[in-house]
């Protein structure tokens, strides 16, 4: 019941993209002063690329090509159109060129038509940053005129340069505004611009609006379709809105903002969708705008190689100098990331992810889950188990196990889904809230429990045996607040809550931070009956909050009560990640291992990998493989095969390196 995430074309769909950014003020004097058509394009080809996203509009609202349009850049020679030149030197190498186009940032446009800035509620211009003297970008508002005159743009692009190798729109986020042109469509909409719901909800209209006509306008300039982007929207809307387009882009500086648990939970929710993909990094040490600086090569490295891993092409960010000559060092970089990417193609090319686990999130917390999504896609990882995040209208019959964490909300539909699948064999895992509906009764009636109503304030966890492996003989503290289960005679307690001797208060407390445990209770904190486990406590959310590992630990042997025979089994080190893909008779799994250090204020950090050093690691299969190796330098392993699993012991230095069973599926 293993299910195959869908396979994405290779053949067409670049591998290893450039986002050239070019953000040029008009203040800049020398706009490609310094361009020479054969050193860029031999810059790229070298650093082993085979996109590079091309600027045709910045965020200043400037044109980077043969126009009599007055946003022209000011200091663009008259004799240089530049995009064509970078256009054409880049395709005699053999690399394609989509062109990026600023959409509601437009520094420009803003300043000629200051009338047409997204208007905040108390009517001020909306601006990141907000000061009218800092400098900063000032958002348009796409419900006023301004989207004409970026259609306008637009169809001067497809006109110059169609057929083009795809089209990226960037900056094309929700913006709510209180302008006149917003009040008056809300109103036509039925919609009230007086509450901030309605404004949110014209806003995501709005944007699916102009997607719609900036998509048909790209398709009608092209006889085949043709890939477009438009960047900032919520990946985890995409069910919804892939009819805009061909393939998806997942934006995701780890240093800058994003961090790196964003990637992980968004592309698991992205690949179940089967378009193409990228995910997108950057070569800065922070984020964009940091142009002056290079992340470590094993950053990058980490980076690229977690791209791969869930079988999606690598895009590195990277800022052109205004005098148009790409930088040596930063194709250094680069490039040394890119060659390894390169030799590891092969091996997985046309496979299929491998997930025995769907974990159904809500979509509308959007690609920031918060504690509970987050610490679920890091339990999961760290336990090597192999699964995709879902929408609760997707197809589960595919998964051995489903997830409920803490902030699913089962309604009516979804309910009715996890009871058919139930009934046909899967099992389920409910965490916290998750497993009560609306009125917080059970979500179904035969769960094994009725909700406790006397609960531990701060409850203290006792594992029973069948789930104790690797933890003490001890009662571990569950610092969120939880619900209790009284246990029913069909309920199987898996761990019992124990309480302090009493509440804590101003007036009656012991100790500095809760009440010493007084005794285990009768009240239950995780039972399973049959192929469903219920837990009360929301351990995802606890082990997002504190990545104590003792929860961790737990949630793996509960997990394993449900799921026994996993794609992986191992004894490395937590921070060891995994991937299963099947191509043709043969599995190869990523092992990757690096270890993200937190050495700044908000900044993890790589600058090296994590050693893995003779590692057991067992391999479920249909059959004895023939030829068991580390790809790509194909290092042959000794292994055995038994029990269904090819066991073997692997070192890997460098932080990622391809397991691969030749003939090992029947």
């Amino acid at each position: 019941m293993s299910h195959a995430s869908a396979a994405r074309s290779t053949n067409e769909f670049p591998k290893r993209w450039i986002h050239l950014d070019f953000h040029t003020g008009p203040g800049i004097p020398d706009v490609g002063r310094d361009f020479e058509p054969e050193a860029f394009a031999r810059m790229f080809k070298d650093a082993h690329v085979d996109c590079v996203t091309l600027f045709g509009m910045c965020h200043h609202g400037h044109l980077y090509y043969n126009t009599d349009h007055e946003a022209r850049h000011p200091s663009l020679p008259k004799d240089l159109n530049l995009l064509a030149e970078q256009i054409e030197a880049l395709h005699r190498v053999g690399i394609k060129t989509p062109i990026y186009l600023s959409v509601q940032v437009n520094e420009f446009a803003a300043n000629e038509h200051p009338e047409w800035i997204a208007l905040t509620p108390e009517l001020q211009h909306v601006k990141n940053g907000g000061s009218a003297f800092r400098p900063a970008w000032q958002i348009m508002d796409m419900s006023s005129p301004y989207a004409d005159y970026f259609a306008d743009i637009l169809a001067e692009v497809l006109q110059k340069f169609a057929p083009t190798d795809g089209l990226f729109l960037d900056m094309c986020w929700d913006q709510p505004s209180a302008s006149p042109w917003a009040i008056k469509a809300m109103k036509k909409a039925g919609l009230d611009p007086m509450r901030e719901e309605d404004r949110r909800r014209y806003a995501r209209q709005l944007a699916h609006s102009y997607m719609e006509r900036y998509s048909r306008m790209v398709q009608q300039a092209h006889s085949e379709p043709v890939r477009i982007w438009f960047n900032s929207r919520p990946k985890t809307n995409l069910w919804e809105e892939q009819k805009f387009l061909h393939h998806v882009e997942i934006e995701s500086l780890p240093t800058g903002g994003w961090g790196y648990a964003y990637f992980p939970y968004t592309a698991r929710f992205v690949r179940p969708l089967g378009l193409p993909t990228l995910g997108m990094t950057g070569r800065f040490f922070r984020s964009w705008g940091d142009n002056a600086s290079l992340k470590p090569f094993m950053a990058l490295k980490y980076e690229c190689c977690q791209i791969l891993s869930q079988g999606m092409a690598s895009s590195v960010g990277d800022l052109l100098h205004p005098r148009g000559v790409p930088s040596q060092p930063v194709y250094d970089l680069i490039g040394g990331v890119y060659e390894h990417i390169a030799a590891c193609e092969p091996y997985v090319e046309g496979g299929t992810l491998q997930s025995q686990i769907g974990v159904v999130v809500d979509p509308d917390l959007g690609d920031n889950p918060g504690p509970a999504g987050l610490g679920v896609v890091r339990a999961l990882q760290q336990q090597r188990q192999q699964f995709d995040v879902l929408p609760p209208d997707a197809d589960l019959s595919r998964y051995e196990l489903v997830i409920i964490p803490e902030t699913t909300c089962v309604d009516t539909n979804l309910r009715s889904a996890l009871e058919t699948y139930a009934a046909n064999g899967g099992a389920l895992l409910f965490s916290g809230p998750g497993a009560l509906d609306a009125n917080g009764l059970p979500v179904f009636e035969a769960m094994g429990f009725a909700v406790a109503e006397d609960v531990p304030e701060v409850s203290f966890l006792h594992a029973e045996p069948a789930v104790a492996e690797g933890l003490e003989n001890y009662g571990y503290v569950m610092y969120e607040p939880s619900f209790g289960m009284a246990p029913e005679p069909d309920g199987e307690v898996l761990v019992y809550m124990g309480r302090s001797y009493f509440p804590r208060s101003y007036d009656r407390f012991s100790g500095h931070d809760y009440t010493a445990e007084d005794a285990v209770t009768d009240v239950a904190a995780v039972v399973r009956k049959g192929n469903i486990i219920t837990m009360s406590v929301p351990l995802f959310e606890a082990f997002g909050k504190h990545a104590a590992p003792n929860y961790c630990t737990l949630l793996g042997n509960i997990i394993a009560q449900l799921l026994p025979q996993p794609l992986v089994k191992d004894d490395g080190p937590s921070s060891l990640e995994t991937t299963v893909i099947h191509k043709g008779s043969d599995v190869v799994v990523h092992l990757i291992s690096f270890c993200p250090e937190r050495r700044a204020e908000g900044l993890d950090i790589v600058e090296d990998p994590f050693p893995l050093v003779d590692t057991t690691i067992a391999i479920k299969t249909t059959q004895r493989p023939r030829r068991v190796y580390l790809a790509p330098d194909e290092a042959e392993l000794e292994f055995e095969y038994s029990d269904g699993y090819v066991r073997t012991r692997v070192t890997v230095l460098d932080g990622h390196k391809l397991l691969v069973l030749e003939g090992a599926l029947a």
